[in-house]
């Protein structure tokens, strides 16, 4: 008794029911979910508007939940619309329907072209899907199924939620849904059938009213009126009528000897195949009653020709092979190689590159060594040129990737002057007009002008990297190109397609440093020609040959004019520059001693043009004795402050051209100088060399001048002038150096007084030519191939936007139009830098071949529509409208059905195809098919053929919409939306239902 009066004796296990099951805390995290997102209440909506679903906004949000430890994801579906302002006099009906439930019976978005699929079966604009989150999950079981479908039943009626709520089950590939709609005193169900097969007393549509009408099982004696909206779909998939227009390339004339500049100069463009592979057409019936119209096992009024609405879809080929973006992928790819040159030719090449280089040291051995033998025969560039001849005759034909033939089309193409060895050279010259839009592109991409060197070279070498031995043939060109450029220089012979004057920096790399050294040899040539016109014409007068110096262009050959911002000011007119007085190196001369008395004979002769004198320098800055040297012409105003003569203007050395690598070396260089007086000082001494070699030469040309004349002239701002009034009350002009000029230590004042007279041709170079040509030629010779891509690869892209342009042009498509602009602005942004990003590189490139199917796409439907051979202007411009909108919509409208011009075009299409489907003998092949698509014919012509449906191949899909008003599940019960969606395809068969039925009176 003790033991059973002891109260934890009795107490032997406790349960605690309150605890939350598995079930349970699904169902709350569900309403938790519905609450977030306030989809709890009475929404007022906006009607739907005709189309909306196509052309709207529709959105989604998404949220992780779960089912112990199964996961599922929770999804809303919504078309994004302003909320509907409710007048103040209008209140909501407490019993209205919900939004989804009034969306069954809305007629204005039957069969959207592009909605989601539970959209285009029930007509809802916002419903929330329940789904397993791994794509291999499931469920299957009947229990599950039941267990969910009760889950979001509670969940609906706890939050008061009237958005409808769909669990999918089943494997995802077969889109079962089943889901729930709950409203005041109202509740929707939403079932699903999917079977394979279509069974046979459900083909049609006198079948399927059956089942409609079985399952909302109306207890009126008199059904209401059933609405029906019916399409078939038509697939047009033979095309052997009308070929693909686009015509592969010709191999055989890329490998002839045909291979001019035509072909080397273009890229190519198009589809290799077609990109369109089948035309969808989708006849439809709206708004049909039952008694209209028959469709049974035995007899169908549904012929397609009499459809009131015709829409018309095209699938495009995924991903269609296109010239232009192979082109231009294959070119990318080189980006990534590693290896260079030599180690893609192979060790022979690299043999024999030794080999010639020990003939260049021979032949410079020979050139140091005594002989009698005449020195232009043993010169650099003919021992350069004979081994280039015998490794070129080394070279097997069997190890070359660019056969002997194809390489001399494409260096004739990339060097016209060699057909003609008269051909001037300034004539070659590229002359740009910076007001054409191809220019322009030019400067935004950094790449360099349409029918450069540069741009021809890139084209060249995109083709042969194509169509000529990949890498190989790339490297191989290459280096035909490098020993060309060292041919040139050696020889004195300028490059053709390139822009006169200093290198533009706003070009790639490569373009700048072939402008570089048609720099070099411009200079080297002007020397040369200026030392054998004075070696062979020595009976001429000095005035003579400085005429002809002077009446060269600019810098191209024999000077260039150039002037500071303060000279333009005064309206100077800048000085040119005497190439012939220029010596080959730092310390070697070359003027002849003839020629330098003959300059002294005609000191008094030269008048405004000065005279170059071989005497010696003056020691003094400011001695009046000094001769005069150096003079270009006489100032137009200015004299000398000191002694009153006139100020002559020097021949002044230029400054050195350069390159956008060597100004960021010359920056880097200063910078790492520091910010010390030493340092600054230091950076200031090398940034005056011009001043320095300027200085001089004024002195030379101006003896007895001061550093006041000096600024007069070359920096008119530094020297102020200013009206005084003397003793006897006359106004007088007096000037001095302006205020930084007096700063102590100026650069400037340090520099006058270090400059000794000495003309420019006696001065130390500021711009070695041959120094610079021969690091250009090195930095040529070692590039590799991913190197050259790299600087190649802006003119590429630039060369396929301009073609993209000129195709779109003909064509005439808006959109295409945008996109190119788009394109165009995402280039100039990732161009500009040098160190491009490989990923978005490939991003523009993609885009590029985007547009170039589009325009294929477009060609292959005005070819198919037979938009070129329509001889109604009126019909070829609604065709147009037509084909574009095509490419732009998901599906479009046939304007006037089957009678319109479209409509008759698609109408022959697939009779034409059936015909062929249908034939069974060679005689039946031969027939003769109608007229070809565009030619419309005559008024009698174009009457519909209403014959049979032969005329049209069987349905690929056939979908009916069943609507009805019903009261369920009682006579007394309110009248609600009954609809079901049905589809019938070869393999697939759907019935998807949505069933309301009253709850307050069942």
């Amino acid at each position: 008794m003790a033991a059973d009066s002891d109260p934890e004796s009795d107490v032997f296990e406790i349960t605690d029911f309150t605890t939350a099951s598995e079930w349970e805390r699904f169902i709350s995290r569900v309403e938790e979910v519905l609450n977030e997102w306030k989809l709890i209440g009475t929404t007022v909506n906006k009607k739907i508007e005709k189309g909306e679903y196509t052309s709207g906004t529709w959105e989604e949000k998404t949220v992780e939940i779960s089912f112990a430890d199964f996961k599922f994801s929770i999804t809303h579906h919504y078309l994004k619309q302003e909320l509907s302002e409710k007048p103040e006099n209008e209140e909501v009906e407490e019993d209205a329907f919900p939004s989804a439930m009034q969306d069954l019976l809305c007629m204005n978005n039957d069969f959207p072209p592009r909605a989601h699929c539970l959209v285009r079966w029930y007509g809802i604009r916002e419903f929330v899907v329940i789904s397993p989150s791994a794509n291999s999950d499931a469920v299957i079981s009947e229990s599950k199924c039941n267990l969910l479908l009760s889950s979001i039943s509670i969940s609906l009626g706890n939050t008061g939620c009237q958005v409808p709520l769909f669990v999918q089950i089943q494997q995802k590939w077969r889109r079962m849904y089943v889901g729930e709609c709950q409203g005041p005193g109202v509740r929707t169900d939403f079932e699903m059938v999917h079977l394979r097969k279509v069974p046979n007393q459900y083909n049609h549509l006198s079948g399927l009213l059956d089942v409609f009408k079985s399952k909302i099982s109306c207890p009126l004696t008199h059904l209401p009126p059933i609405n029906i909206s019916i399409r078939f779909t038509y697939i047009l998939q033979d095309w052997q009528q009308y070929s693909w227009p686009q015509q592969p390339p010709d191999f055989d004339t890329l490998l002839s000897g045909e291979v001019g500049g035509v072909e080397f100069g273009k890229l190519p463009f198009g589809a290799c195949e077609d990109p369109i592979s089948e035309l969808h057409l989708s006849t439809t019936w709206p708004q049909l009653s039952e008694g209209i119209v028959v469709d049974n096992d035995v007899y169908s009024d549904l012929d397609p020709v009499q459809a009131p609405h015709w829409s018309v879809r095209v699938r495009k080929a995924e991903n269609p092979q296109c010239l232009l973006g192979d082109f231009l992928h294959e070119f990318f790819k080189l980006c990534c190689r590693k290896e260079s040159t030599e180690e893609i030719l192979g060790r022979s090449s690299l043999e024999d590159d030794g080999k010639e280089n020990n003939e260049i040291s021979h032949a410079l051995s020979k050139l140091t060594e005594p002989t009698t033998v005449p020195i232009p025969k043993l010169s650099v560039s003919n021992m350069v040129h004979s081994a280039r001849k015998r490794i070129r005759r080394r070279r097997r034909v069997e190890e070359s990737p660019l056969s002997n033939e194809v390489l001399n089309s494409i260096l004739l193409y990339l060097f016209p002057d060699a057909a003609d060895k008269h051909i001037d050279a300034v004539e070659t010259k590229q002359t740009v007009n910076t007001d054409h839009e191809d220019y322009r592109l030019c400067n935004q991409f950094k790449s360099s002008p349409a029918d450069s060197l540069t741009y021809k070279l890139a084209l060249c070498l995109c083709l042969v990297n194509f169509y000529h031995g990949g890498v190989k043939g790339v490297a191989h060109l290459w280096q035909e190109f490098v020993l060309e450029m060292r041919y040139r220089w050696e020889n004195n012979i300028l490059i053709t397609g390139l822009a006169g004057g200093t290198p533009d920096l706003r070009c790639c790399l490569l373009h700048q440093k072939l402008q570089m050294l048609n720099c070099c040899i411009e200079r080297k040539k002007a020397r040369d020609d200026g030392k054998r016109s004075n070696s062979t014409n020595s009976g001429l007068t000095s005035g003579t040959t400085e005429r002809k110096v002077s009446s060269s262009e600019n810098g191209k050959v024999t000077q260039e004019v150039w002037g500071s911002e303060d000279r333009k000011e005064k309206g100077e007119v800048a000085q040119g520059k005497s190439w012939d007085s220029w010596s080959d190196s730092e310390d070697e001369f070359f003027e002849c001693l003839s020629d330098t008395e003959e300059l002294k004979e005609n000191v008094q002769d030269r008048g405004k043009d000065g005279m170059p004198n071989e005497g010696k320098e003056g020691s003094g800055c400011d001695a009046p004795q000094q001769k005069p040297e150096g003079r270009l012409y006489q100032h137009a105003k200015l004299t000398l402050l000191h002694t009153g003569e006139p100020l002559y203007i020097p021949v002044t050395q230029e400054p050195a051209p350069m390159t956008e690598d060597l100004l960021e070396e010359q920056s880097e260089v200063l910078a790492k100088l520091g910010t010390s007086a030493e340092g600054a000082h230091l950076r200031a001494r090398m940034q005056s060399a011009c001043l320095l070699s300027d200085m001089e030469s004024f002195k030379a040309a101006n003896p007895g001048c001061c550093l006041e004349d000096f600024v007069r002239w070359y920096s008119p701002r530094d020297y102020v002038e200013e009206e005084v009034f003397g003793d006897d009350g006359k106004a007088v002009t007096r000037g001095e150096l302006s205020a930084r000029m007096k700063i102590p230590g100026n650069m400037w004042v340090e520099a006058w007084e270090t400059a000794k007279p000495s003309p420019a041709r006696r001065q130390r170079r500021l711009f070695d030519d041959t120094r610079e040509a021969e690091k250009v030629l090195h930095y040529l010779a070692v590039q590799k191939p991913a190197d050259l891509t790299q600087h190649l690869l802006p003119c590429i892209i630039h060369a396929a936007i301009l073609k993209v342009k000129e195709e779109e042009s003909v064509e005439n498509i808006a959109s295409v139009r945008k996109e190119i602009q788009q394109i165009v602005s995402h280039a100039c942004k990732l161009l500009r830098h040098s160190n491009s990003d490989y990923k978005k590189l490939e991003e523009i490139i993609n885009e590029i071949m985007a547009v170039e199917t589009v325009i294929a796409r477009a060609r292959s439907l005005k070819a198919k529509f037979g938009i070129g051979k329509c001889e109604e202007q009126d019909d070829k411009e609604e065709l147009e409208k037509f084909v574009i909108s095509l490419l732009e919509e998901p599906e479009v409208t046939v304007i006037g059905a089957g009678r319109g011009p479209a409509g008759r075009i698609i109408h022959k299409l697939f009779v034409n195809a059936q015909r062929l489907a249908e034939s069974t003998d060679e005689a039946a092949v031969m027939t003769p098919l109608d007229d070809e698509p565009g030619k419309l014919g005559s008024a009698e012509e174009r009457k519909p053929n209403l014959a049979s449906n032969s005329e049209f191949p069987s349905p690929a899909g056939r979908e009916v919409i069943l609507r009805a008003v019903v009261s369920r599940p009682a006579p007394y019960s309110r009248p609600l939306p009954q609809r079901m969606f049905c589809v019938l395809m070869k393999d697939d068969f759907r019935l998807a239902g949505a069933f309301a039925a009253d709850t307050s009176f069942f």
